[in-house]
């Protein structure tokens, strides 16, 4: 199964009276917002370790610097 970056959620149409699921995968998420993601120390380890693993399978080199510069 793929990698979740966000919880699965219900969208309900009042009008059709159909549920959506709207799955959020790692794969889907843009480039950009998993740098953010990173970036954020508010973060927990567990998911920035999956974050990265996504960023190399895509091909993105992270360059890694200190908070002081």
């Amino acid at each position: 199964m793929p990698t979740k970056f966000r919880p699965t959620e219900k969208s309900y149409d009042r009008r059709t009276g159909k549920t959506a699921i709207i799955r959020h995968y790692m794969k889907a998420v843009p480039k950009q917002e998993l740098i953010d993601y990173l970036n954020k120390e508010s973060s927990p380890n567990k998911k920035k370790h999956k974050v990265i693993k996504e960023l190399e399978r895509r091909g993105i080199k992270l360059t890694w610097r200190s908070k002081d510069a």
